[in-house]
C-alpha cells in the first residue's frame, strides 16, 4: 500500500474508532470520500484505489475478538471500577496508548477487547492506592504471535494511569528479543526513541515516536533503551529525574542473571543510601515469555534456579508488588515443578490470584488454519534433506549445496514478494524464516547458500526480466514462473507478466542475514525502511524460536525434530496476523512436524477449553494447575524435565475426556499375532453374549458391552512399552477404580475405512478394511510402527460421535455454544464435546496397513496390525484421574534427550 493510501486508511479507522454504533459498508465508503474531498488527499487517491481501501477496512472491521476466559482466586475483590468513578485515576497514558492502535489501523472490536480485557487484568492486581503491604501473582496466556505484547503495554498504560511508578519488563534471553521488546515500549508508553535519547549529541536526543506524537507530557523516564540493558552507572545518573517519582519509571531487560544482579543491587543501594524509599513504591514485573527461563530446565540448570530465584528476591524487595507472567505455552513450567520437590520453591511465581486466557482475534492465523482448516494450501512437506542436511548433524557439518525443497521455498518468497508488491503493499514488510539447525557456524553456512540462490535470481532477472516472455528462456527466471505456477496462479491474481514486472525491484531489495548469537549476527531492523517495506530472509535458531516478531512473514522453511510443547509452539513463528497476503503464506517442514504442530494444537486448545469451563465453575488458580499438571500430555514435559534425575516417579494423569489411541506398536510378528488374537477374542465374546451390532458408515457398533470384555481385551494387548498412555497398568489402574459404575458398560466399533477398492481383513467374522498409516522411519529402524505424518492419528475426526443418540448430539452442540457462545455452531463438531457428552466410553478397533519409505519395507509387518482408540468420557471419581509411575529411561528411549541449542545461554555480557 502506497504512502498516501496507508494515511487515508488511518485517518479512516480514527474517524470510524470515534464515532459509536456498527459502520455500514456505505457509511465506510462516505467517510472515505469526505477525507479525499480534504487538501491532505485531493487528487492522490484513485477510485479503484479508494474502492480497495474499502473493500479492506470492511474485511477489517468484520473482526471479532472475545474477552477471554479467567479464573480467580476466592480472595478477589475489583476496585477499579469505583476509582475510576470517583476520578482517582485518569487515562493519559491509555488514551495516547488506543489513539496509537486505531492509527495502526487495529479493528474497533480489536481495540475494545483489548481495553476490556486489560482492565481485567489491572483490577486483579493490586490498588496502588492501598499503602497497605500487599503482592499478587497472574498469568496470561495468549496465542504465539497474536498480540501479547500490544496487550501488556496496554497494561502497562493502564497501570501507570492508576499509580504505578515502577514498572520492570523482563523480556527474552537475547539482546535482539530485549531490543525489540523495548522499541515496542517506546512507540507505545514512553513516547521517545530510547536510543537517541542516550545519545551523547544534545541536538539528536529529541525523537518523538509513537504515542509522543499525540500528548508531549509527562514522558515515562526509561532506565534503558533500544541500544543497552539496565546499567547502573546510567541509572544512578538518572536518579536526579525521578527522586520524587511524578512520572513512572519503566526498565526493559534481559531475563539473564548478571543484569538481574545488577538491578537487584543497585535497587538495595539506591532505597538505602539515595533516600528515595523506592521499595515503597507500588511496582509491577511483567515476565514476558514466562515459561522460559524463569523457571525453565532444558537449558543450564544451574541458571536457571539463580534466575528464578533473582526474580523472587525482586519481588521480595518491594511492599507492595506485583508479577504478571505471559506465556503462549500452559504446559509452561510454572505449572509443572521440572526442578525441586521443594513446595515452597514450586509455588514461588505461580498464578495463585488469577489467570486470564486471551482470545485471538478471527483474522488470526494461527495453528488452526495451518495445519488443520488450510493445510493443502499452506503446508509444504520436506523429503529430501537426509543426504544434504540430516535432521541431527554436528557443528562441522558441510553446506555445499542446499536441499531442492529450501531452493524452491526461497524462490517461492521471491514471487510472493513481487505479488505482493502489485496488490500495492509494497511499503509493507516481508520476511521469509529458515531455522533447520541449532549450531550457528550451520546457519552461517546456510545463509551463504542461500545467498547464492538469491545472487543468481538477482543476476538473471537484471539481465533477462525486460524481455517479455523470451525471458522464461532464462533458466533462472524459468524456475521463478514454475513456483508460480505450482504455488500462486490460482491465488488471486496477479498474471505472470505483472509478477516477472516485479522481480528485480524485489531482489534488488532482499537480504539475507544471520539473526543468532554470533559476530555476524545482524539486527531485523524494519524501522529504517523508508517509503519501501524490508524484504528480508532471516537465518538462525533459537533466536528465531522466541519472542522475535519478523514482520510479514511470508514463507518459513522449518528443519527442526523437538518435540517440547513449548518448544515447538513458540518455534511457530508463521503464526500471526497476514491480511491481504494470508494466501500466499506456505510452511515447508517435515511430515512428522506438521503431525506434532496439529497434536499440540489439540491439547492447547483442551487446556484453553478447560480454562473456560472452569470459569464456569468458579474454579481457583490452585485447579487450573493441577488440571494441568495431570494432563496426559504433560507426561511428555513432567518426565522429560526430570530425566536427569533417572529414577521413577509418580505422576496424576487424567484420562476423563480424553481420546488415548495406540500410535506406537511393536512390529514384533509374535505380538502382533498375540494383538489380533485378543481382538478376536473380544469380538467372539461379545457375539457370545447375544449383543447384536448395528451396522454404521464406520463399521460395526454393539452398545453396552460389558467391561470386563474390554478389561481383558486390553490386558492381553500390548503396544510399544515406552508410550505411558497405553501402558496397561495406567489404564487398567484408571478403568478398574471405575468398573462398578462410570465405566460399567462400554460401546465397541470395529471400525471399516470408507474407501472403495480396499481389500477386506476380518476379525472373528467381522469384515473390516483397514486404514493405511504412516510411519515414522526411524522408529521402524527400531521395530516400532509409530503413526507419523501429518495426522499422527490412527483413527479419524468424527470417530467419537459413533454410540450417541440425538439428544446426547444436541447436548454436545450445547456444550459447544456455552464455550463459544459467539462463533457459529461448525460442522462437523470437535470430537473433545462429544466426550463431555459421552453416556459410556467407546473403544474402537481397526486393521492398520502400515506405510514406510521404499528403502524399509522390508522391515514392515506383512498383515494387517490391529489397533485401538479410547474415548473416555467425563469422571466423578478422583478428578477423573488416576496415578501413574514414570520411569524416565524408558521416556528416554521413547522421547530421546531435547537437543540444546548452541545459543541458548543468551548473550554474553
Amino acid at each position: 500500500m502506497k504512502p498516501l493510501l496507508s494515511s487515508l486508511e488511518g485517518m479512516t479507522s480514527m474517524f470510524m474508532a470515534s464515532q459509536t454504533g456498527p459502520h455500514t459498508a456505505q457509511s465506510i465508503r462516505d467517510i472515505i470520500a469526505q477525507l479525499r474531498d480534504t487538501p491532505m488527499f485531493s487528487g492522490g487517491v484513485q477510485d479503484d484505489e479508494a474502492e480497495e481501501l474499502a473493500r479492506l477496512i470492511e474485511e477489517k472491521y468484520g473482526i471479532s475478538m472475545g474477552f477471554g476466559a479467567i479464573v480467580d482466586a476466592e480472595d478477589f475483590r475489583p476496585w477499579l471500577h469505583d476509582a475510576r468513578i470517583n476520578g482517582e485515576i485518569g487515562d493519559f497514558y491509555w488514551s495516547r496508548y488506543r489513539k496509537l492502535l486505531n492509527l495502526k489501523g487495529l479493528p474497533k472490536s480489536v481495540v475494545d477487547a483489548t481495553d476490556e480485557v486489560t482492565d481485567r487484568v489491572l483490577d486483579r492486581l493490586g490498588d496502588p492506592r492501598n499503602t497497605s503491604s500487599w503482592s499478587r501473582r497472574g498469568m496470561v496466556v495468549g496465542h504465539v504471535q497474536s498480540g501479547k505484547t500490544a496487550n501488556y503495554t496496554g497494561l502497562i498504560c493502564k497501570a501507570a494511569d492508576a499509580g504505578y511508578r515502577l514498572i520492570v519488563v523482563i523480556a527474552g534471553i537475547h539482546n535482539n528479543l530485549r531490543n525489540q521488546t523495548q522499541a515496542r515500549i517506546d512507540e507505545g508508553f514512553i513516547g521517545r526513541d530510547t536510543g537517541r535519547l542516550a545519545h551523547a549529541n544534545k541536538a539528536q536526543r529529541q525523537k518523538m515516536i509513537g504515542v509522543g506524537n499525540f500528548d508531549q507530557r509527562e514522558f515515562p523516564v526509561s532506565l534503558t533503551n533500544t541500544l543497552r540493558d539496565f546499567n547502573k552507572a546510567t541509572a544512578t545518573t538518572n536518579t536526579s529525574q525521578i527522586g520524587q517519582y511524578n512520572v513512572p519509571v519503566v526498565l526493559v531487560i534481559k531475563k539473564n542473571s548478571s543484569t538481574l544482579k545488577n538491578l537487584l543491587e543497585w535497587l538495595k543501594e539506591h532505597s538505602v543510601h539515595q533516600g528515595t524509599q523506592m521499595v515503597s513504591q507500588p511496582m509491577l514485573l511483567i515476565d514476558d515469555e514466562a515459561d522460559n527461563a524463569s523457571i525453565n530446565t532444558a537449558y543450564a540448570r544451574d541458571e536457571v534456579t539463580r534466575i528464578n530465584g533473582q526474580i523472587r528476591e525482586l519481588l521480595s524487595l518491594f511492599h507492595r508488588g506485583c508479577y504478571v507472567g505471559y506465556t503462549a505455552t500452559p504446559f509452561a513450567n510454572i505449572f509443572i515443578d521440572p526442578e525441586t520437590d521443594d513446595e515452597t520453591l514450586r509455588q514461588d511465581l505461580f498464578p495463585r490470584h488469577f489467570i486470564i486466557g486471551l482470545d485471538a482475534p478471527s483474522n488470526y492465523f494461527g495453528a488452526q488454519k495451518v495445519f488443520l482448516d488450510a493445510r493443502e494450501r499452506h503446508i509444504r512437506l520436506i523429503n529430501d534433506n537426509e543426504d544434504i542436511l540430516p535432521m541431527k548433524h554436528k557443528i562441522d557439518h558441510p553446506v555445499d549445496v542446499l536441499p531442492s525443497s529450501l531452493v524452491k521455498a526461497v524462490r517461492a518468497f521471491i514471487v510472493a514478494r513481487a505479488i505482493r508488491n502489485v496488490r500495492g503493499q509494497q511499503a509493507s514488510h516481508a520476511s521469509m524464516l529458515v531455522n533447520a539447525s541449532r549450531f550457528t557456524d550451520v546457519q552461517g553456512r546456510l545463509r551463504s547458500r542461500i545467498n547464492d540462490v538469491v545472487g543468481l535470481a538477482r543476476d538473471a532477472v537484471a539481465v533477462d526480466a525486460g524481455k517479455g516472455a523470451a525471458a522464461l528462456n532464462n533458466p533462472e527466471i524459468a524456475a521463478l514462473h514454475s513456483v508460480w505456477e505450482q504455488e500462486y496462479a490460482n491465488s488471486e491474481g496477479p498474471d505472470w507478466p505483472e509478477v516477472q514486472a516485479r522481480l528485480h525491484e524485489v531482489l534488488v531489495a532482499t537480504r539475507v542475514v544471520e539473526v543468532n548469537a554470533s559476530k555476524r549476527s545482524q539486527p531485523l531492523d524494519y524501522d529504517q525502511a523508508g517509503e519501501h517495506g524490508v524484504t528480508v530472509i532471516a537465518v538462525g535458531g533459537f533466536s528465531l524460536s522466541r519472542g522475535l516478531t519478523l514482520e510479514g512473514l511470508t514463507v518459513s522453511y522449518f528443519l527442526r525434530n523437538s518435540i517440547m510443547y513449548d518448544t515447538l509452539m513458540q518455534m511457530g513463528r508463521w503464526f500471526g496476523y497476514r491480511s491481504g497476503y494470508e494466501d500466499l503464506c506456505r510452511v515447508w517442514m517435515p511430515a512428522d512436524g506438521v503431525g506434532w504442530y496439529a497434536h499440540i494444537h489439540e491439547a492447547m486448545e483442551d487446556l484453553q477449553s478447560q480454562l473456560k469451563r472452569m470459569e464456569l465453575a468458579k474454579a481457583t488458580p490452585e485447579q487450573f494447575g493441577l488440571a494441568v499438571r495431570s494432563h496426559p500430555q504433560s507426561l511428555i514435559v513432567t518426565a522429560r524435565n526430570k530425566m536427569g534425575t533417572g529414577k521413577e516417579f509418580p505422576v496424576k494423569v487424567g484420562l476423563a475426556g480424553k481420546l488415548i489411541e495406540t500410535t506406537r506398536i511393536r512390529s514384533d510378528h509374535d505380538q502382533l499375532d498375540r494383538n489380533r488374537k485378543a481382538g478376536e477374542r473380544l469380538a467372539a465374546a461379545i457375539e457370545a453374549r447375544g449383543l447384536v451390532g448395528v451396522a454404521r458408515p464406520r463399521g460395526g457398533l454393539h452398545k453396552f458391552v460389558p467391561v470386563d470384555l474390554v478389561r481383558e481385551f486390553l490386558r492381553a494387548f500390548r503396544a510399544d512399552s515406552t508410550d505411558p498412555l497405553t501402558d496397561p497398568r495406567l489404564i487398567s489402574d484408571y478403568i478398574d477404580a471405575r468398573a462398578n459404575s462410570e465405566l460399567k458398560e462400554w460401546d465397541v466399533l470395529f471400525a471399516s475405512a470408507q474407501k472403495d477398492g480396499i481389500k477386506e481383513d476380518y476379525l472373528a467374522g467381522h469384515s473390516m478394511k483397514p486404514f493405511d498409516r504412516s510411519v515414522g522411519d526411524d522408529d521402524l529402524r527400531q521395530g516400532v510402527l509409530a503413526i507419523s505424518g501429518t495426522s499422527r492419528r490412527v483413527g479419524s475426526p468424527g470417530d467419537e460421535k459413533e454410540g450417541l443418540g440425538p439428544e446426547d448430539l444436541a447436548s454436545a452442540a450445547t456444550e459447544f455454544k456455552r464455550e463459544f457462545p459467539e462463533k457459529e455452531l461448525p460442522s462437523p463438531l470437535p470430537d473433545r464435546f462429544f466426550r463431555i457428552v459421552r453416556p459410556r466410553a467407546l473403544l474402537i478397533l481397526r486393521f492398520v496397513t502400515p506405510r514406510a519409505s521404499d528403502g524399509l519395507q522390508g522391515k514392515l509387518p506383512p498383515d494387517n496390525v490391529l489397533a485401538w482408540t479410547i474415548s473416555f468420557p467425563k469422571s466423578q471419581i478422583d478428578g477423573g484421574t488416576v496415578e501413574y509411575v514414570v520411569n524416565t529411561v524408558r521416556m528416554r528411549e521413547m522421547f530421546g534427550e531435547d537437543e540444546v541449542e548452541e545459543e541458548a545461554l543468551g548473550d554474553p555480557e
